[in-house]
């Protein structure tokens, strides 16, 4: 009997196959998910269904289908998809819909990212322990969802609409030549970057793409589709400096997130990249908010504040983003997991259209990427350092014992604020025995300093 609470998330659905979950297991949860959409007023209408290349997403994603079907509802079948086009599909369809991918997980993963209609997400606060439950009681009673006469299937192929809606937000036509390697990491970048950037029924761009990786594997034969590893970008940095490129794009397996890595080979923050980007849309739109998490470098607020934008902090995590944007109706948000977000899409996140702000700007002036993209990296960060411990309260508390004098924040774990500076962040993870800890600092010096004070304090 499969306990749902070891692979429902507080955003998403994510655990390995078969051992964690199965067909039947998915089978209930898309009952579920009609039932709290029948029940929250989601206006009658199709559930779109959408798999990235994992080899069980596509029995996962038709005996989901079936739940939804049962319970009366019709389904849109994608097929293969990037998580940010199915997001699209929700957006201007109107309809809810359900992504089957783990993102950046091993090939033994597989999960649902769900949302409302207009790709407004589901987390635990929205619905998602709703869903739980409901598929539990379903699971643990032995019943399946059945119906005399199912509701109908239709099978849409919107790749070329999603290419088409993401020119017209970004123009690339104008801009200078550039070279381009693009690591896809066998994920679902193979399948959209060839159409957003390269296909033959839209426009040609200046673009020369040298593509990595760009075979749809879910086995990652190459190495796993998780650019936050730097691990996995060396393949990248390689063939950027082999190639002579002006940059490079790695994406994570449904190719929501994307990563940036600059002429020379080293990588561009996902802060630098949310200062850029804010910066060009705050262009468009003077005076706008911009959401950033409280990871992000203290050089994001300070860019938006400079360019006439009004920055607000959020949470980790993409409900929390995407719930701060729809309240003040920012013009965009990002990530210091290289998640960006914008209200021209619905509010959701898409690495692509990140990809593309980033190559607009490169095109439009002659300096090379590790030169525009200093002007957005003031400080020195420390990345994500994970710690494994058994008392997480009790080492959170010791450490903000050790620095009385601090400014301190709660928002998202503990945030400790210095005179020079300099702050860092301890957050508990959701899932995980861990301490995750962020250090940023106004020289590599003081960052390193700081950054070997906390770790000794969480480890001891």
């Amino acid at each position: 009997m499969s306990d749902l609470s070891q692979i429902v998330k507080a955003y998403d659905v994510r655990g390995t196959v078969p051992d964690q979950w199965d067909e039947r297991v998915a089978e209930a949860l898309g009952a579920a998910l009609t039932r709290v959409l029948d029940e929250a007023g989601e206006p009658d209408g199709a559930v779109l269904i959408a798999h990235d290349m994992r080899a069980t997403g596509p029995g996962l994603a038709a005996a989901f289908a079936d739940g939804v079907r049962a319970e009366g509802r019709a389904v849109i079948e994608l097929g293969l998809a990037s998580t940010d086009m199915l997001y699209y599909a929700s957006g201007a369809l109107g309809l809810p819909g359900a992504m089957f991918t783990a993102s950046h997980n091993p090939a033994q993963y597989n999960g649902i990212k769900m949302c409302r209609s207009g790709a407004r997400p589901i987390g635990q606060d929205s619905g998602l322990a709703d869903i739980r439950a409901r598929a539990q009681a379903l699971l643990d009673a032995g019943t399946r969802p059945a119906a005399a006469s199912p509701a109908p299937v239709d099978r849409r192929d919107l790749l070329p609409d999603y290419a088409a809606h993401l020119r017209k937000l970004v123009d690339l036509s104008a801009i200078r030549p550039l070279k381009v390697v693009v690591d896809a990491g066998n994920g679902m970048g193979g399948y959209t970057v060839p159409s957003v950037l390269g296909d033959a029924a839209l426009p040609a761009l200046p673009l020369e793409i040298v593509p990595l990786y760009f075979e749809l594997d879910g086995t990652f034969p190459n190495h796993e589709a998780n650019p936050l590893d730097p691990r996995n970008l060396v393949d990248l940095q390689r063939a950027v400096v082999t190639h002579s490129a002006d940059l490079g794009l790695a994406f994570d397996g449904d190719a929501d997130r994307c990563f940036v890595i600059d002429e020379r080979g080293e990588p561009v923050s996902p802060s630098a990249i949310t200062a850029l980007v804010a910066a060009r849309e705050l262009a468009k739109h003077p005076g706008s908010t911009v959401i950033h998490n409280l990871i992000t470098s203290r050089a994001v607020p300070e860019i938006i504040r400079e360019h006439g934008g009004v920055p607000v902090v959020a949470r980790v995590g993409h409900s929390f983003i995407k719930a701060e944007m729809a309240r003040t109706n920012a013009i965009f948000g990002g990530e210091h997991s290289a998640h960006y977000y914008f209200r021209d899409f619905w509010f959701a996140d898409t690495g692509m259209l990140a990809a593309m702000h980033t190559l607009a700007a490169l095109g439009e002036q002659s300096q090379p990427l590790s030169l525009l993209a200093s002007g957005y990296e003031r400080y020195v960060a420390s990345g994500e350092i994970n710690s494994t411990v058994t008392d997480q309260e009790a080492r959170v508390a010791a450490v903000r014992a050790a620095y009385p004098q601090a400014e301190a924040d709660e928002l998202d774990g503990l945030t400790l604020r210095f005179p020079d500076g300099a702050w860092f962040n301890l957050r508990a993870s959701n899932t995980e025995p861990l301490l995750r800890l962020n250090v940023e600092g106004p020289t590599e010096e003081r960052m390193t300093s700081l950054r070997d004070e906390v770790l000794e304090r969480v480890r001891r």
